[in-house]
């Protein structure tokens, strides 16, 4: 029944959505199978449409730290719906979102709001482009700074290659100007910088890389990208679109104790709701405009269901500090789901770091068959194995336990397969 609900919808999600998604990654191609269609949610939960429960370990892919539907930011969003939707002025939450940010994240003086994680990106470097005068940037493969043209680059051979473009529709050119460098090879940083250095305005990098899977930085890797930043007077950029708020109040540059110059936000600082910030030393942040000649703009930036729901949310986290037990039950899960692969004989690795964690395998089958098979049973997890899962203080250790056994009776069934 479940399934034949899920293929009539997709059948006809298709006939009016492009693949019948508004993201790829949701089709579901990497695992195969049709994708769940969610109708509701409620804390470590969501529900499909045939009314079936899932401990849900996507979570938005990362912006719900609360849980879904959480209560306090429910309530918020209910009041500030019925002052209006959108203003397209100025307004006192903005700011009080903007000093929140500023007191929490180390390296941040001034903060400009967007709509997106691809916009702050985009943004951050157009604007370290027009603070260094510079045209290049350096990239790291596997890393995704959301959608912008010369951001969609991967890497080649050779000990760092200019941008080739890996979707159509990018002319060449447009990333003619991005070097793509290995994640944590330190030595291939070093030969692109001397090769590049007078045309390098900044280096962009997740200092958790967590879109191809979370792959945690080498010790000194990013402590190299700041003296590296610093010699040669190149702009560091931190996409902490993800990690931001996660890892820990002040994000993973608190957690790694690192300052880069402007730093990327999405995601959580939202609520769950769409949203995106960039900010750094005032020094640079004063080449936007209007007061610099960079330009930046966004007619719902700043939007004040966003705002509401970001400032609920980053509140909760100042007051409550999860992050220790976010971290246990994380670690509980990751160690439970290698405990169990090695028990049954199945090669499974799982990365994590706080509440940010994925499985690996090297095979794309075995972990087809374990994504579905944990599907089947009532666990949700990101659908691909290049992307990183996630807990919520909404997850309980019941809910670990849960899924410890589910995990047990699946790992069997492939074993025995």
């Amino acid at each position: 029944m479940v399934k034949l609900m899920n293929d009539k919808l997709f059948s006809e999600a298709k006939k009016f959505i492009p693949g019948g998604v508004n993201s790829p990654v949701r089709s579901f191609q990497a695992v195969g199978g049709y994708p769940v269609f969610v109708k509701r949610a409620s804390g470590s939960r969501i529900y499909d449409e045939c009314g079936e429960e899932f401990i849900d370990y996507c979570l938005s892919w990362g912006p719900l730290i609360l849980g879904h539907t959480h209560p306090e930011v429910v309530g918020s969003l209910e009041q500030a719906v019925k002052s209006g939707t959108s203003f397209g002025t100025v307004t006192k939450l903005e700011t009080e979102l903007a000093k929140i940010i500023v007191e929490a994240i180390p390296s941040i003086e001034q903060v400009r709001l967007t709509n997106s994680g691809t916009e702050a990106v985009m943004s951050a470097i157009r604007l370290a482009r027009g603070y260094t005068g510079k045209d290049k940037i350096v990239k790291f493969a596997g890393s995704y700074h959301g959608h912008a043209d010369y951001l969609l680059a991967e890497a080649g051979s050779g000990a760092a290659t200019l941008g080739i473009p890996n979707s159509l529709g990018v002319p060449k050119d447009f990333t003619k100007h991005t070097v793509v460098l290995p994640y944590n090879d330190i030595k291939k940083l070093q030969e692109a910088v001397k090769a590049y250095q007078k045309d390098l305005a900044a280096i962009i990098v997740e200092p958790v890389a967590a879109n191809c899977g979370v792959i945690l930085p080498k010790d000194g890797f990013l402590q190299a990208l700041r003296k590296i930043a610093d010699k040669y007077n190149i702009v560091l950029i931190f996409d902490e679109v993800i990690t931001g708020f996660r890892l820990s109040l002040g994000g993973a540059q608190e957690f790694f104790n690192i300052k880069p110059d402007l730093t990327c936000l999405g995601k959580i600082i939202g609520g769950g709701l769409p949203v995106g910030a960039f900010g750094g030393r005032t020094e640079i942040m004063q080449f936007l405009a209007p007061e610099g000649k960079v330009y930046q703009a966004g007619t719902l930036s700043g939007n004040p269901l966003a705002v509401t729901a970001g400032i609920t949310t980053l509140k909760i986290l100042k007051k409550n500090k999860p992050y220790l037990a976010l971290q246990k039950k994380t670690k509980q899960l990751c160690e439970a789901i290698e405990a169990k692969a090695r028990q049954n004989k199945i090669k499974l690795k799982v990365n994590y770091i706080g509440s940010i964690f994925s499985i690996f395998s090297r095979s794309t089958n075995l972990f087809n068959r374990l994504y579905h098979g944990l599907l089947k049973e009532g666990i949700y997890l990101s659908p691909s194995s290049f992307e990183a899962n996630f807990l919520s203080t909404a997850h309980s250790f019941k809910d670990i336990k849960k899924t410890e056994e589910v995990l047990d009776r699946v790992l069997k069934k492939i074993e025995r397969k």
